[in-house]
């Protein structure tokens, strides 16, 4: 649970003081008065992160606290105790800007859980409101943003690397941005002058693909009325990035093998060589040691393009990273659609946080997409999200029920379970693997495909 600082207000000083002990003893720091004039003084002097107020006390009562508090610091959550069953005044004072209540006789365990809940809204507000203010990246990587500890090592690496010529390897699930860092490596080398070529490997069949990479002469096959040059030579000076490589027939990855290592192509239908001078980027989200074993990939191939590797994390191993990049995508969409929305209510960033994106980044700007596009107001609200990410609750493992609401899939088990071991063996990679009954290599090929 969050600790916070907060504020009792109670003109009953005994509840004051059972208030005070309870909540101390939760790890808040905690002050209280008996008089509501008093503790607004004391309110204005002072930062609470939350107040919790009785309604009924001499002087000024709870509801004009709250109307009091809402009017002059209303990004600080007030709770209200109310009567057991006074439904008309909980109402009431959520009206007057209470976020929650409680009933007596409280509960102390109750009690706690509203406040913990109130101190992550208030947690929420601040950091919807500094994304408002802070759209950009501190590191110049265009549109492939964020300030997590996996993104910041990944943006240093991408510094160390886009000077130099070898080939990359990128690796991460479908949605993660990959297209990007490949994008990031091209802009900060010094072939940015040059073309940036990007390919499918998986949308075009192997004779189609072989003239795309390649080209090939007048009359090579079938419907080649006229020659054409290849994405090799298109890109020549620059980058080629191929995306989905694991699925280049294998047939077609002998041939690209060679234009790696030579630097040189030779077009169907053609007898000579041209050369071609490119930086190679490959990007995949299967597992390519897995194929190579398999012999679905070729293994001196996969050496070749994995001279060095870079892992894009899935995005909801990115923290508040999910909230940047929301704010960024909504500033964008809204100016171009010219619709006036600014922002999202904290509400809807404990959705973003709570979501497990399975589509990642890309998945998060279609819900903002959407999202912009039903909103009638300033903020985006949680019913202006889609229904899959509005309804959707976080799972727990359950290894024998029957509601398949409450499974994880197979791989999320298998990733929790891999986190719990290790943060058991302090973080021993070699232990683990071993208690996992599984080889090194295999587990730290686990861990870099999960961001971990």
């Amino acid at each position: 649970m969050m600790s916070g600082n907060i504020l009792i207000v109670d003109d009953d000083q005994s509840m004051c003081e059972m208030l005070h002990d309870d909540l101390t003893q939760r790890g808040h720091s905690v002050q209280w008065q008996t008089s509501a004039d008093k503790a607004f003084e004391l309110f204005m002097g002072e930062s609470f992160d939350t107040v919790v107020t009785d309604i009924r006390m001499p002087g000024l009562n709870g509801i004009d606290f709250c109307n009091r508090l809402s009017q002059n610091r209303p990004d600080v959550p007030v709770i209200v105790i109310t009567a057991f069953g006074s439904l008309n005044t909980a109402i009431e004072a959520i009206r007057a800007g209470a976020y929650d209540f409680v009933t007596k006789p409280i509960e102390r365990d109750i009690l706690a859980i509203v406040i913990d809940r109130a101190l992550k809204h208030r947690s929420l507000q601040e950091q919807v409101r500094f994304l408002k203010e802070s759209r950009k990246n501190a590191e110049d990587f265009g549109e492939f943003i964020g300030k997590s500890p996996a993104m910041e090592r990944l943006f240093d690496q991408i510094s160390r690397i886009a000077g130099q010529q070898v080939p990359v390897l990128i690796t991460g699930e479908s949605g993660t941005g990959k297209e990007l860092v490949a994008l990031a490596l091209h802009d900060h080398s010094e072939r940015r002058k040059a073309p940036f070529v990007p390919v499918n490997c998986a949308a075009l069949p192997g004779m189609l693909l072989e003239s795309e990479l390649f080209g090939h002469a007048q009359g090579a096959f079938t419907d080649a009325r006229s020659g054409r040059q290849g994405l090799f030579l298109e890109a020549n000076g620059g980058t080629l990035f191929m995306d989905e490589i694991a699925e280049i027939p294998l047939e077609l990855q002998p041939k690209l093998l060679r234009a790696v290592e030579t630097g040189s192509v030779r077009p169907i239908g053609e007898n000579n060589e041209l050369k071609s001078d490119v930086r190679i980027v490959a990007a995949t989200n299967r597992d390519l040691e897995a194929a190579v074993e398999e012999g679905q990939f070729r293994e001196d191939l996969f050496f070749r393009i994995n001279v060095v590797r870079l892992n894009v994390p899935p995005l909801r191993s990115r923290g508040s990273d999910i909230l940047l990049l929301a704010q960024y995508f909504l500033h964008n969409i809204a100016h171009r659609d010219g619709k006036p929305v600014k922002g999202f209510s904290p509400s809807t960033a404990e959705k973003f946080l709570a979501y497990g994106w399975p589509g990642n980044v890309r998945e998060l700007r279609n819900a903002m997409e959407h999202a912009v596009a039903l909103t009638r107001f300033e903020e985006i609200a949680v019913e202006d999200l889609p229904e899959k990410i509005r309804n959707y609750k976080s799972s727990q493992v359950v290894l024998g029920g029957n509601n398949p609401e409450e499974m994880l899939t197979l791989e999320d088990v298998e990733r929790q379970y891999v986190e719990h071991v290790l943060k058991t063996v302090n973080g021993n990679k070699s232990v683990a693997a071993r208690i996992l009954g599984l080889g090194r290599r295999t587990l730290y090929r686990k861990l870099e495909n999960w961001g971990i």
